[in-house]
């Protein structure tokens, strides 16, 4: 009866720590998560804008020689 009762009693206890475990590991998740979104939403807000190149001229033919 007694072994019984130490199991009941240490299921409880790790049931309770387990979900709390979870928890606690959800929270620290969705923090993490908050954070790295911030970071990035701070990254485009101070992201310069870039003027466009300047459209390359086209190269019609290359002349090549040979070097002896």
């Amino acid at each position: 009866m007694n072994e019984t009762m130490n199991k009941k009693q240490m299921e409880m206890g790790l049931a309770t720590t387990a979900k709390a475990n979870c928890r606690r590991r959800s929270q620290q998740r969705k923090k993490r998560a908050q954070w790295w979104f911030q970071q990035m939403r701070s990254v485009v807000n101070n992201a310069i804008d870039w003027k466009p190149a300047i459209e390359p001229t086209e190269q019609r033919h290359l002349a090549l020689s040979r070097s002896e």
